[in-house]
């Protein structure tokens, strides 16, 4: 697994940096000590703007080449989790109730160490802009900073990102080209019927009936009305209701999580669950107040881009430990908002066994950094090379 050399020998300070991003996880928007920490780390590389604020704390950074051409944009997520560390790491979270559980201090090392290597070497023409996005996790920070206008103002023309596999072979990439992630909604239905005593249904209407109609229900919509190769999950993950033993309630609800990769099926999938939740309520005699969060869209590599970025993890981590065809994933990922502004690819880097994302023990290998950031840094000088 060749890792380029100049990189290799960041690699006790790459440790540190992750460490210590470790040590001081922050959630959402409010990156803000990790943010500065970044900030400073670029600086003292030499890059040549360092552009903060962004969506509260995000921050985009540029680095000239030697040459004019386009710019080539590459980003991390910053933000952890409100989970309880169970490491037992000497590095563990500082910070009671939160921890990177999902890689993002590793993200943000990998970036880091390939800025470095770009601002030393700057054998690339046109600009790459660095993108250390908040709040991936929940807010939807790459939103946000699309909003805020980071493509148009920076001229970025593609974007890339990584993330971490736990259990995937150390240096091992895969990716695809097309859908690699799901998109990502949530439903919240709350049922009004009428409360009273157990021992007299007769004079209640019973929304707990109506709860348990509606959520057999739903699930006709993936085997009824969704052709049966168009991937989709719909899993009710709460059912609330009731105080006693012996009392109907007035109230009751539910919430669902659904994913998809089609854009085209998710929008039929929101019109058949209000159709079905609606026309229960009307059976069951209740009234039904729906939610409908619509969440992060489908993670979708453009296929151009995302050969070119599984051609230069060949040249990292040789071609048998590539995989250009890897299955989707039901998870979800903001990166997505990036990828319907702009073409571009979203990889996976294996880490070695390891505990799982989101798992209180997880932990990122230090030793995926230095090819993390190899890979950030030869993408940018096969994408734009000095004439």
């Amino acid at each position: 697994m060749p890792v380029l050399n100049r990189i290799a020998d960041y690699a006790p300070d790459m440790q540190a940096w992750r460490r210590h991003l470790h040590q001081h996880p922050e959630l959402g928007f409010d990156c803000h000590q990790t943010a500065a920490f970044i900030a400073e780390r670029l600086r003292d590389f030499g890059v040549d703007e360092v552009h903060e604020g962004i969506a509260t704390s995000g921050i985009v950074a540029i680095i000239n080449g030697s040459g004019d051409g386009p710019t080539i944009g590459l980003r991390a997520d910053m933000d952890a989790l409100p989970i309880n560390e169970m490491t037992g790491a000497d590095y563990a979270s500082t910070v009671p109730g939160k921890m990177h559980a999902c890689g993002h201090d590793g993200h943000v090392t990998m970036l880091l160490g390939a800025a470095r290597y770009l601002a030393e070497t700057r054998r690339f023409s046109g600009r790459v802009a660095l993108i250390f996005q908040p709040a991936e996790e929940e807010g939807g920070g790459g939103d946000v900073m699309v909003r805020e206008g980071i493509m148009d103002r920076f001229d970025i023309a593609q974007v890339y990102g990584i993330h971490n596999a736990p259990g995937q072979a150390l240096g091992h990439f895969s990716t695809n080209p097309g859908p690699l992630m799901a998109s990502v909604d949530t439903a919240t239905v709350r049922i009004k019927g009428k409360g009273g005593h157990g021992a007299m249904p007769h004079e209640c209407i019973d929304p707990i009936v109506a709860v348990v109609g509606m959520v057999q229900a739903v699930q006709t919509i993936i085997t009824r009305n969704i052709y049966a190769l168009d991937e989709v999950v719909i899993s009710v993950t709460q059912i609330h209701a009731g105080s006693a033993s012996n009392i109907i309630p007035e109230e009751a609800w539910f919430c669902a999580t659904i994913r998809c990769f089609n854009p085209e099926v998710r929008e039929q999938i929101k019109s058949r669950f209000h159709q079905i939740i609606e026309g229960h309520a009307s059976a069951y005699q209740v009234s039904a107040d729906i939610d409908y969060d619509w969440g992060y869209p489908a993670t979708i590599n453009h296929a151009a881009e995302a050969g070119f970025a599984a051609d230069v993890a060949s040249e990292i981590a040789g071609p048998a430990a590539v995989n250009r065809d890897a299955p989707r994933e039901m998870g979800s990922e903001d990166f997505s908002y990036l990828l319907e502004a702009r073409p571009g690819a979203y990889l996976w880097l294996g880490i070695g066994d390891a505990a799982g994302l989101h798992h209180p023990a997880y932990d990122f290998n230090d030793e995926a950094a230095p090819l993390g950031a190899s890979f950030f840094a030869r993408l940018v000088e096969r994408a734009q090379p000095l004439a």
